[in-house]
C-alpha cells in the first residue's frame, strides 16, 4: 500500500476519533497526526494500522487501539515542558505522541529487548529526537530522571506501584490501568496532593496486557 494511501486512511481515523469526542484537544489532535500509527508496527500490518483496534508487534505483545491510545493521552493533560515517563514502550508509538506534545525529553522504560530495539528503530524512522527508550523493569519506575509531571502506564498493575506514585511529583498525575491478570481492568488518574497523598479516579473498563515487575505481576 502507497504511503499516500496509509496517510489519506490515518487522516480518516483522526477525523473520526475527533467527531466521537475521544479526541478532544488540538495538541493531540496535532500529534497523531505527526506520528502516524503505520510508522510503528510490523510491515505486514500496516495496511491495518487505521483500523481502531489492537494490532500484534514482536515478541507476542500489541499496539494499543487509537482510541484507547487517545483517552489516556487526553486524561494525562499533557503541555509542553511537562517531564513525562512512560512505562511500557512497545512499539515506541505512544512516546512519539507525548513528545510530540511535551516538545522535551520524554523516558520510556520497556522490559523486553526485543522491543526495545524495535521502538528504538521506529522512533529513528519517524524523525523522533526527544524519547529515550530505557531497557528495565518499568513498575520501579526510573528514579534517576525523577521527579516527573505525568507518568503513562501502558500495561495492567495489580495495584498502584509505590515506586511510581513516589516520584511523581506534588500535583502530577499517573495514568494507569489496575485490575486482574489478563482480564478487564479499571483506568485509574492517581493525582498527588501537594502533602503527598493520592486522589483516585476511575474512568472505566480497559483491557492491558500485564504489567510484569517487581511491583506488577509475577513473569
Amino acid at each position: 500500500m502507497e504511503m499516500e494511501e496509509l496517510r489519506k486512511k490515518w487522516e480518516r481515523t483522526v477525523e473520526s476519533l475527533v467527531r466521537q469526542g475521544i479526541i478532544r484537544s488540538e495538541v493531540v489532535r496535532r500529534a497523531f497526526l505527526k506520528y502516524p500509527r503505520y510508522l510503528f508496527v510490523p510491515e505486514k500490518y500496516r495496511k491495518w494500522a487505521h483500523v481502531d483496534e489492537p494490532l500484534p508487534i514482536p515478541a507476542g505483545q500489541t499496539i494499543s487501539a487509537p482510541h484507547m491510545v487517545a483517552i489516556m493521552l487526553e486524561l494525562a493533560d499533557l503541555r509542553p515542558k511537562l517531564k513525562v515517563l512512560e512505562i511500557g514502550t512497545g512499539s515506541g508509538w505512544n512516546a512519539a505522541l507525548i513528545a510530540a506534545i511535551v516538545d522535551t525529553h520524554v523516558y520510556t522504560i520497556e522490559r523486553i529487548p526485543e522491543l526495545v530495539e524495535f521502538a528504538r528503530k521506529n522512533l529513528e524512522r519517524a524523525g523522533v529526537k526527544n524519547v529515550h527508550v530505557i531497557l528495565g523493569d518499568g513498575s520501579k519506575g526510573f528514579p534517576p530522571r525523577a521527579p516527573y509531571d505525568r507518568i503513562i502506564v501502558t500495561a495492567g498493575a495489580p495495584e498502584i506501584p509505590k515506586p511510581l506514585v513516589e516520584q511523581l511529583k506534588p500535583g502530577g498525575k499517573l495514568i494507569i490501568p489496575v485490575g486482574p491478570y489478563h482480564l478487564w481492568q479499571d483506568l485509574l488518574e492517581v493525582v498527588k496532593r501537594e502533602d503527598g497523598s493520592v486522589e483516585v479516579k476511575s474512568h472505566g473498563g480497559v483491557a492491558f496486557v500485564p504489567l510484569i515487575g517487581e511491583h506488577g505481576w509475577e513473569e
